[in-house]
């Protein structure tokens, strides 16, 4: 039985202020950091065999950052890059709907070919790692597509917002993948304190 943690990297300056990111490479920022260091923490508390990063930056720093605590080997893969959202890349959502209202923005990645690398990539993983524990560091909208494609209908993406730094878990059982848990999120607790505090 495979098993596959879905990390969703760090926060970036991008992630704050609501600017849709894509394939541009966009470095974390501190909370994006301590973020990251939460999830190392967290997850020296069980046994895992390899780390697999999306190669955009933000990702990348993430799994590096994690990777401190675990010593693992660590693996890039296309597959798990973000969707390429073409010219809606570095927009906010208020820009973003106010030049496309029907999100068809031009020169974006087709949802078709993005949920087929997506699958491309899990086979991969269920090949290369079967009956591992593999981490997986990516992006809201690669998580987002996976789940909705394993959840039969049941994974609403509109009603859940993924959070940077959330871990979502699921299974390779009885010849499909299953979910196991959605943006658990308990192990960023004192980060969220501290930026209240920043706030305050």
């Amino acid at each position: 039985m495979t098993t596959i943690c879905l990390i969703r990297h760090g926060e970036t300056e991008w992630n704050k202020v609501g600017r849709i990111q894509g394939t541009t490479d966009v470095p974390l920022n501190d909370r994006g950091i301590s973020q990251a260091r939460a999830c190392g923490a967290h997850l020296t508390a069980e046994d895992w065999d390899v780390i697999v990063t999306s190669p955009l930056e933000r990702a990348r720093h993430t799994a590096a950052i994690i990777n401190e605590n675990l010593s693992l080997p660590m693996v890039e893969m296309t597959e798990f890059q973000e969707k390429h959202f073409g010219k809606a890349e570095g927009l906010t959502a208020q820009e973003r709907y106010g030049l496309y209202p029907d999100k068809n923005y031009p020169g974006q990645e087709q949802p078709d070919e993005f949920r087929s690398r997506l699958v491309s990539g899990l086979t991969q993983l269920n090949e290369q790692f079967a009956n591992k524990r593999v981490l997986v560091v990516a992006h809201g909208g690669v998580i987002h597509t996976i789940l909705e494609q394993l959840a039969f209908g049941e994974f609403d993406a509109s009603a859940v917002r993924l959070q940077n730094g959330g871990m979502n878990r699921i299974q390779f059982t009885e010849q499909r993948w299953r979910i196991q848990t959605c943006n658990f999120i308990d192990h960023l607790e004192a980060v969220q304190v501290q930026a209240k505090e920043k706030r305050s």
